[in-house]
């Protein structure tokens, strides 16, 4: 079969199968193999079943109640000739009558007394029957004058159809005469009925079940050629149009497909110039790029992602990335942003990249035929060297420069308040305010070498240290903070003892815990100051104190750098939570250890371990 229109442009032909006997035979077949043949069948079947089984049940009820409105109407009709005639009957005479009327009627005659009483029946004797002025029927006619009801009756145990009217009998009023027949002749009736609506809807469904195959099949054939055509789209190498064969939806869809055809190859050179260009700029990036599918093998890497992890280029495509990176932490990376769907940030240190930083940022790739990821990775190493550099020397000038000064503050303030014009401890004041002024070029010249110190650089040569002078050094600078906070220091036992290590840094380990213990003090509390040899080659020095304390949770992180237990007041007193990872980064320098014990609301204890010189 071939596909044209009157214009002159090239068609698209579809080679129709030949209709010989085999192919006549596979006909049927084929096009019920078709998914959408199926469903538009199927369909039709349902709509049609149900609509005809719709049109059954209203029909069969409507029947019915046509039928027993005909009987109740010829039951009232033949009830007002009877009324008539039973006036005139003798009571004697009055249950012949009645049967006789019944056998005329074909149906079941009763009369019924105002009282209820039954005084004939044609059916059953009537002295054996109960009182009737309960019934539906019976009660309905004496209201209204006409009434009826569809029940079963006890006498006869049947259902029947009930029709009653008052009359006048023996020249009294209110008695009733019923009329009743049994429903089996309406049923017969609406059954005879019900059957020849059932052969009409048979007939009407399979008249429409084979409108509907013809139709379905139609259908399918035109959607098969427009199938034909587009899969012919993937193909680079086919051209031409479609034309359209009816002027329908189908139609416009062919004619849409047509101009879609043009636009796609169209696009196709476009995208496929594109992404010659984005593999060109990807691949003279200078941050590494790396793309993987949904099992982690590798769809894309360029030279520097290459360069940095020090494989040979060029990588082969789908090679799982295990065997190109070992780096588990990047792998995670990768299989979350594919599970998730969500974009993430980490610094890694790559083992296989020499332990240089990356910044690495992982995206997912959704594709219509498979998931994947991308991961970009920046090299931060330079810039974390440089950002740790800076961030040491800040957080270390910050915190050595602060105890000194506010040393120095102590005793000026202390001067200006009168001290001055006293005689016997000016000039020591003067001398402290002196020495603590040395001591701050001392601390920036210190700050200088814990950064060579830091930078790998062998350390200095240890001196010999006097535990005594060290901690009245300490003492004096932390007494003026101690008075201002109502807190008394008390000095238990200062046995001589001497350490090898930096006597400034030693100082400034003193004066932290000294301050610390001040500072998250009560007023009028204690801080017990003990130092000296323990016996074992080592050197003890503890400071305990009876404020705040410490929770148990915190007692595991109080030496890393910047944490605070108690962030609000920490930095209200211009703490900056550098002091104790000081204390411990210099003790652990001079070769020994600082311990704690704490107990919340009651104090702290820190000792200081260090070897005896």
């Amino acid at each position: 079969m071939m596909i044209d229109d009157s214009s002159k442009r090239p068609t698209v032909r579809i080679q129709a199968p030949r209709r010989d006997a085999a192919n006549l035979q596979l006909a049927i077949p084929v096009t019920l193999r078709s998914p959408i043949f199926r469903k538009l069948l199927w369909s039709a079947c349902l709509v049609i079943t149900a609509s005809l089984l719709c049109l059954d049940f209203y029909l069969s009820r409507y029947m019915a109640r046509r039928q027993v409105d005909n009987v109740e109407q010829r039951l009232a009709a033949q009830l007002r000739l009877l009324s008539f005639e039973v006036a005139s009957v003798p009571p004697p005479a009055l249950e012949e009558w009645a049967k006789a009327a019944g056998a005329r009627a074909q149906a079941r005659v009763t009369l019924i007394d105002p009282r209820g009483v039954v005084l004939a029946d044609s059916r059953h004797d009537p002295e054996t029957m109960e009182n009737h002025a309960g019934r539906p029927e019976v009660r309905a006619a004496i209201e209204r004058g006409l009434g009826s009801s569809i029940r079963h009756s006890a006498t006869l145990d049947h259902d029947l159809c009930y029709v009653a009217t008052v009359c006048v009998y023996a020249g009294a009023p209110g008695h009733v005469l019923r009329m009743a027949v049994p429903l089996e002749d309406v049923d017969e009736a609406v059954a005879a009925v019900r059957w020849r609506i059932l052969g009409a809807s048979l007939a009407a469904a399979l008249v429409a079940l084979v409108i509907a195959y013809f139709f379905s099949r139609s259908f399918t054939q035109r959607i098969s050629r427009l199938r034909a055509f587009a899969e012919g789209l993937v193909d680079a190498r086919v051209s031409g149009t479609l034309a359209a064969d009816a002027e329908d939806e189908l139609g416009a869809l062919a004619r849409s497909l047509d101009r879609t055809a043009t636009q796609l190859r169209e696009l196709v050179d476009r995208l496929s110039l594109e992404s010659a260009r984005r593999e060109a700029i990807l691949t003279s990036m200078v941050e590494g790029v790396l793309a993987v599918d949904s099992e982690l093998r590798v769809t894309f890497c360029n030279d520097s992602f290459a360069r940095a992890v020090g494989v040979a280029l060029p990588v082969m495509e789908r090679l799982p990335l295990l065997e190109l990176v070992r780096d588990p932490e990047l792998l995670d990376l990768l299989s979350k942003a594919i599970v998730s769907g969500e974009p993430s940030r980490r610094r890694l240190e790559l083992p296989s990249a020499a332990g240089r930083s990356f910044e690495v940022q992982v995206a997912p790739l959704a594709a219509a035929s498979q998931y994947g990821a991308i991961a970009i990775l920046h090299d931060v190493s330079d810039l974390e060297r440089l950002e740790r550099v800076r961030k040491d020397f800040v957080a270390n000038v910050s915190h050595e420069l602060r105890t000194p000064l506010t040393a120095i503050r102590g005793y000026a303030e202390t001067l200006l308040d009168g001290a001055l014009e006293d005689p016997d401890h000016n000039r020591r004041f003067l001398e402290v305010i002196k020495a603590h002024s040395i001591r701050l070029n001392n601390i920036a010249s210190d700050l200088l070498a814990l950064s060579e110190l830091e930078s790998g650089k062998p350390d200095p040569k240890p001196e010999r240290v006097a535990i005594h002078s060290a901690l009245e050094s300490a003492l004096n600078t932390v007494e003026a903070e101690a008075r201002l906070r109502d807190v008394r220091i008390v000095t238990e036992r200062r046995e001589e003892a001497f350490v090898l290590g930096d006597k400034v840094r030693l100082e400034q380990v003193l004066i932290n815990l000294l301050d610390n213990a001040i500072k998250f003090n009560h007023p009028g509390g204690e801080v017990q100051v003990t130092a000296g040899p323990t016996g074992n080659g080592k050197v003890s020095i503890t400071i305990g104190d009876t404020g705040i304390g410490i929770p148990s949770e915190d007692l595991s992180r109080i030496f890393e750098r910047f944490y605070r237990v108690d962030k609000a007041r920490s930095r209200d007193m211009g703490g900056t939570g550098l002091g104790l990872s000081i204390v411990k980064h210099v003790i652990e320098r001079m070769g020994g250890s600082v311990q704690v014990e704490s107990e919340l609301g009651k104090g702290s204890t820190f000792t200081v371990i260090l070897p005896a010189a």
